[in-house]
């Protein structure tokens, strides 16, 4: 009897001591793992994800549009354009021989722009001489002329000599001064440049009683006389062959070079 006592003590003694070795040993065989798997983690090379580079191309720069004095001329009117494109045409290298207005432009320019900008005068007026009196020059059968065709009186109120032995409305300087100050009043009475370029074309009272007998203030839209109806049409195209001669025909574009710009 004593004898079976003493064997299930020593198996319950044996494994007791199994137990708590077991217990021991179970920590250390965790860290063990832990330790190999961080190991495993570390020696694992990760490439990263780059993203594909996609080059993105440079905006296309919008065609430039037509303009006078900053007032864009509306294409988007079928009318409006096939006629911009008709003056264009007509103003090409065959049939005004632009290398004559080049130099021309080259002459003038220096002395018109900074009097332009000193009376506030937008500088796409510079171009009016050189379709009032560089496509023809002289005197109109009406009696206008210098660079800015001035009729006698217009001139004579705007301060230049109109007489049998002077006439200023053949000096440069003086008479763009005295330009600028009839198209200063211009602006005063119709406020719109396209106007103005109009208005000096065919005379301040006439484009008031068409603009208040069609309602309509728009010069694009007015129904005018056949000269003044083209005159702005004009004024654009001889700033586009100036500016862009070699696109018009143009073979000498190194004449103008310095006044290509705005």
């Amino acid at each position: 009897m004593i004898r079976k006592h003493i064997i299930t003590c020593t198996v319950i003694l044996a494994l007791l001591v199994m137990a708590k070795v077991f217990a021991l040993k179970l920590p250390q065989t965790t860290k063990t793992s832990a330790e190999e798997a961080q190991k495993t983690v570390e020696k694992t090379v990760v490439t990263p994800v780059v993203a594909p580079v996609i080059e993105e191309k440079a905006p296309l720069k919008p065609k430039a549009k037509l303009n006078f004095a900053k007032e864009t001329l509306p294409v988007a009117d079928a009318r409006v354009k096939q006629k911009m494109k008709r003056y264009l045409a007509s103003y090409s290298f065959r049939k005004t021989q632009t290398n004559r207005l080049h130099k021309k432009a080259a002459e003038w320019f220096p002395v018109i722009e900074p009097i332009l900008k000193a009376h506030g005068i937008p500088n796409d007026f510079k171009y009016m001489p050189l379709v009032e009196s560089g496509l023809r020059g002289g005197t109109s059968p009406k009696g206008a002329s210098g660079y800015w065709q001035f009729m006698p009186g217009t001139a004579r109120s705007y301060g230049l000599k109109v007489n049998g032995k002077v006439d200023e409305r053949k000096n440069l300087r003086k008479s763009t001064i005295a330009a600028c100050k009839y198209l200063n009043d211009l602006y005063d009475v119709f406020g719109n440049w396209t106007l103005v370029a109009a208005a000096y074309n065919v005379g301040d009272n006439h484009m008031k009683k068409q603009i208040n007998r069609q309602k309509q203030d728009d010069y694009y839209k007015l129904k005018l006389n056949r000269e003044t109806g083209s005159y702005v049409y004009k004024l654009i195209s001889m700033k586009e062959i100036v500016k862009n001669p070699t696109k018009h025909g143009y073979k000498e574009p190194k004449i103008l070079l310095a006044y290509n710009a705005e």
